[in-house]
């Protein structure tokens, strides 16, 4: 395969393959400065990715100037030890996730870059806009499938799509759900391409990684303390309030205090850590299946004060297991009657059971077509070009063009169940196509896409590596966004797997004022 033609930082000017690439003033001159040569000397740009930083010739973008003057100012083993203190600060905090293998699971701490990654605030209010309207119509799309159904009998959306989804549950039918706010937590992964914008998945079910956006922008912040007051960085510290206020407007009991508790698989599941982070940042009891108990269609919680009634429950585990008697037998991580309670009304449950449904990777194909159905507007946000294998057309086109797409489960989550064909060898996309034929109603195909690029500490060096972001979008009785997401990097060169389960990690994202330097 051809490589893509390159512009490289080149001080000496002697590399005759690229243009020369400096980190210039406003007035293109250069900045003189040795060690910030030093820091980019492996930093490369590729025509075909949007670089977050510079320009395609080379020139910083003019909000990133003052980030750059000020890792200029540092020689490489300062930097080192800045990121060394972050990582450390993560450490201390015991920020971690765990990796699930065949035969083991470890626990890793979570990986942070130093580097943030900057967002204009007019493209935050463009992605503000897009994930709001997007969130409106999957939970109007929700209600809809879970009662009168008009556009799966329209032909809309295709009815076996949804029914035959895993994630459907006809349970759900006919109960009413506060606000239709099906969805209270939607974490939508945006990335960026030279085409702008565009919304790859949507993750309704129990959406993860909003404590590592916290915990990025604490420990980043500290790092650098005066250039984070110079940018007027938009702030996210109220996510917890915010999230708090939109439980409340669930609760089935308006006009009084709701008591409000995190429901936890516990401490061997690997977001714990964020479980716990969250029921402290609201104030809110962290409790197990085993601290509920159902009594006369109420969910009570037990404490050393006897038992105290729920009245909106966030759920951080799946529906297969929030309760025995309608759901998973064998769980005993739920409540035994949960789900009887919520029919009756008497527990708001955030986010709802059977949400899944529309997250599934085959129905998000439809998004944009029931943001025309229920808003009669045209979507703010692109999606990816998805090509759907249970479709002969799209399984033929899948199967052929293997080696140049990315192939993924319609359930699954984490990076897990997918392959990518251009970094897949003849043997794994081999095999990869006999699941594909035994059952292709369980894959998706989209194409490999450019993402965006943006520098990390690589071994002493700035590097480029591939990005994405997800901001979380709260909804209750409104819709409200803090300005900003965990940021995802694909920390080994050349992958495009941002998952932290799969060797990503993390940046803190800053949303900066229209006229900071």
């Amino acid at each position: 395969m051809k490589k893509a033609p390159r512009t490289k930082i080149d001080t000496m000017g002697k590399n005759s393959d690229t243009r020369n690439m400096t980190l210039s003033d406003s007035s293109g001159s250069s900045n003189g400065r040795d060690d910030m040569s030093d820091l980019f000397g492996r930093y490369d740009i590729e025509d075909r990715f949007f670089d977050e930083t510079f320009e395609s010739e080379g020139r910083p973008r003019p909000h990133y100037r003052m980030l750059l003057d000020a890792l200029g100012g540092m020689s490489g083993d300062e930097v080192e030890r800045l990121q060394d203190r972050v990582t450390r600060s993560f450490l201390h905090e015991g920020i971690t996730f765990t990796v699930y293998g065949d035969d083991e699971s470890i626990e890793r701490v979570f990986p942070i870059d130093c580097v943030p990654r900057l967002l204009l605030a007019q493209e935050w209010d463009y992605l503000e806009r897009g994930l709001a309207q997007r969130v409106q119509a999957l939970n109007l799309f929700l209600a809809d499938v879970y009662g009168p159904s008009h556009i799966l009998n329209d032909g809309t959306v295709p009815r076996d799509l949804v029914r035959g989804c895993p994630n459907y549950r006809p349970e759900m039918e006919g109960v009413q759900v506060q606000h239709g706010a099906y969805v209270s937590v939607c974490g939508s992964d945006i990335v960026r391409t030279a085409d702008g914008f565009m919304v790859l998945e949507d993750n309704l079910r129990v959406p993860s990684g909003v404590s590592y956006m916290l915990a990025c922008r604490d420990a980043i912040r500290r790092a650098f303390p005066r250039l984070f007051r110079h940018y007027r960085v938009r702030s996210v510290d109220h996510y917890g309030r915010e999230l708090l206020g939109i439980l409340r407007s669930l609760s089935p009991r308006q006009g009084e205090e709701p008591r409000i508790a995190l429901l936890t698989p516990g401490v061997y599941n690997s977001a714990y850590y964020e479980h716990a982070f969250l029921a402290r940042e609201m104030g809110i009891e962290l409790v197990k299946g085993d601290d509920l108990v159902v009594q006369g269609e109420r969910l009570y919680m037990r404490t050393v004060g006897g038992l105290q009634p729920v009245d909106v429950l966030y759920r951080r585990l799946d529906d297969d297991f929030i309760d025995p008697a309608v759901f998973r037998p064998d769980s005993r991580l739920g409540v035994p009657g949960l789900f009887e309670v919520y029919r009756a009304g008497n527990l708001a449950i955030a986010n709802a059971p059977g949400t899944g449904v529309a997250d599934d990777k085959a129905v998000y194909s439809y998004v944009p077509r029931m943001i025309r159905y229920y808003l009669d507007q045209e979507p703010i946000l692109d999606n990816v070009e998805t090509y759907l294998c249970r479709e002969p057309e799209g399984l033929a086109y899948t199967l052929e063009h293997l080696d140049q797409l990315v192939v993924k489960a319609v359930g699954e989550a984490g990076g897990y169940g997918m392959l990518v064909g251009v970094h897949a060898s003849r043997e794994e996309r081999e095999a990869f196509a006999v699941k594909l034929r035994a059952n292709p109603d369980n894959y998706i195909s989209q194409p490999t896409l450019d993402l965006s690029r943006a520098p990390c500490l690589i071994e002493g060096q700035l590097e480029a590596r591939h990005v994405d972001l997800r901001p979380f979008v709260l909804h209750g009785a409104d819709t409200r966004l803090v300005p900003g997401g965990l940021c995802r990097v694909a920390l080994r060169k050349g992958s495009l797997v941002v998952n932290s389960s799969q060797g990503g990690g993390s940046k803190d994202a800053w949303v900066i004022e229209q006229d900071a330097p």
